[in-house]
């Protein structure tokens, strides 16, 4: 397995991490009461400012992931993973940390961070599709 497509299945892993905390949190809250089955909104709007948080990192990694995973599917099905494996980690890290830094605060600080975490997938993903247009020829 490449190294971007152990990248790939990280951020799948992560995306899907997310959403079973944000429904073991939502099933917990239905159980006790807190909550009925058919009381939520899909941004948790109407929850904690953890849980709406919660939302947006996890609809942030839905967002992305045609784009940054259509990347790295494109690289290895075209045979052109040397162009994403260097950096396959560096775009899932930034990804962890973008999240991680939305889950913690909406300070100024954490919001110019988490920026800070999503210009970096922005610049590798930018870097990766000039690199696989060339590799290809396109």
């Amino acid at each position: 397995m490449t190294v971007t497509l152990q990248a790939l299945l990280g951020f799948i892993a992560w995306t899907l991490f997310l959403l079973v905390l944000m429904e073991g949190i939502r099933s917990w809250l239905v159980l006790s009461g807190a909550v009925p089955a058919n009381g939520f909104n899909p941004e948790n709007s109407n929850l904690s400012p953890f849980m709406q948080r919660l939302a947006r990192a996890h609809a942030n990694c839905l967002e992305g992931l045609p784009v940054f995973g259509g990347l790295m599917l494109l690289a290895v099905v075209a045979d052109r993973s040397s162009v994403t494996d260097p950096l396959a980690w560096v775009l899932l890290g930034a990804r962890v940390v973008q999240s991680l830094i939305h889950l913690a605060s909406t300070s100024p600080v954490a919001v110019t961070a988490r920026f800070t975490a999503f210009g970096v997938q922005m610049g590798v993903a930018v870097y990766w599709a000039w690199g696989l247009a060339l590799a290809l020829r396109v």
